[in-house]
């Protein structure tokens, strides 16, 4: 019984969801997040069953300055393609029917059991979106910061190094969303995002344990999603950006220092080969955007403002939004 109440909800569950006149209560969801890197992706259906397959330019020809009466060696580009995997990340909710009807309330204590599961769905997508790895957890797909996550590696040129060496240390991304950099994608002849089935009523065996059965509703969350890069110059990561001197603006986060953030946002900018290929996002957590917010109200950047897209307002450097993902940690290891 106690793993029934661990993974399914109780009466208790449903006391504490009614108001005053017996109805379901608004819930207030302490446990929601803010990751916009969900609403600002780029998703693509795939070329493949089981992701996409990207060819990408690895050389280019060599031309020859000729003379008169001198031939010209013919010369080829070069290529490698990359697989990109899906991942299938997968829920149920199953609730006991008696339980879930109670009140004549069954629609909107479901209800309030699917708004859980969708916010858990999209904590889930975007903390794998920054860190998974399919070296560690094969199920997944890989993210950004496996992809850079060494400044002697081919793309370490676009790891910009902010210069912390501690245990709390955190990134700022900047992303050009586009079909020919990077996007989000899906199985081809899947749909794209999150799909909710309600399977009804359902009966399930061995309920309490010992072979007993129980009448329930069922709904299965399914989302079939995974991530590619493109071109690898259309990202950037600003890393080991120390959240002690930040927030105290000191060491490696004084404003006179060669590593201060503000610095590293111009060079990551400037890494970018065109702003004319997508959307350019910067990302941060919530930390590393209050103490932008502060620049902002003490007038030390100029570059930082406040402006509106898509209906909200948001702080932007150089033009380009700086969008909030609290699935980017503070406890990040040095980039080295």
């Amino acid at each position: 019984m106690a793993a029934l109440s661990a993974l399914n909800p109780t009466l208790l569950d449903v006391a504490k969801r009614l108001d005053s006149n017996g109805n379901i209560d608004k819930i207030v969801e302490l446990m929601n997040l803010t990751n916009e890197i969900i609403d600002d992706a780029t998703f693509i259906e795939g070329n493949l069953q089981t992701g996409h397959k990207s060819t990408v330019r690895t050389g280019l020809p060599v031309p020859t300055w000729r003379k008169l009466y001198g031939g010209v060696q013919p010369s080829k580009s070069t290529t490698a393609q990359v697989v990109d995997n899906c991942g299938m990340l997968e829920a149920y909710a199953e609730i006991d029917k008696a339980l879930a009807d109670l009140n004549g309330n069954t629609a909107a204590f479901r209800m309030s059991e699917e708004r859980a599961f969708i916010e858990g769905m999209n904590q889930e997508f975007a903390s794998t979106l920054i860190y998974g790895n399919e070296g560690t957890e094969p199920e997944a797909f890989t993210g950004l910061a496996p992809r850079y996550n060494s400044l002697a590696a081919a793309n370490g040129v676009n790891i910009v190094n902010s210069g912390g060496v501690g245990a709390d240390n955190t990134s700022v991304w900047l992303v050009v969303w586009g079909p020919n950099t990077a996007h989000g994608i899906y199985p081809k002849g899947s749909q794209a995002g999150l799909s909710i089935t309600d399977k009804g009523q359902v009966t399930i065996e061995n309920a309490d344990g010992s072979n007993g059965r129980m009448e329930a509703y069922r709904s299965h969350y399914r989302w079939d999603t995974g991530f590619t890069v493109r071109d690898w110059r259309y990202i950037v990561r600003v890393a080991n950006i120390d959240i002690s001197d930040l927030t105290a603006q000191t060491g490696t986060q004084a404003l006179t220092a060669s590593t201060n953030i503000l610095r590293a946002l111009i060079q990551a900018t400037e890494l970018l080969p065109s702003m004319g290929m997508g959307r350019a996002v910067f990302y941060a957590n919530r930390t590393v955007r209050t103490q932008l917010r502060n620049m902002i109200l003490s007038r030390t950047v100029n570059q930082l403002t406040w402006e509106t897209h898509n209906g909200k307002k948001v702080i932007s450097y150089d033009g380009i939004p700086f969008r909030r993902v609290d699935a980017i940690l503070n406890t990040e290891a040095v980039v080295a």
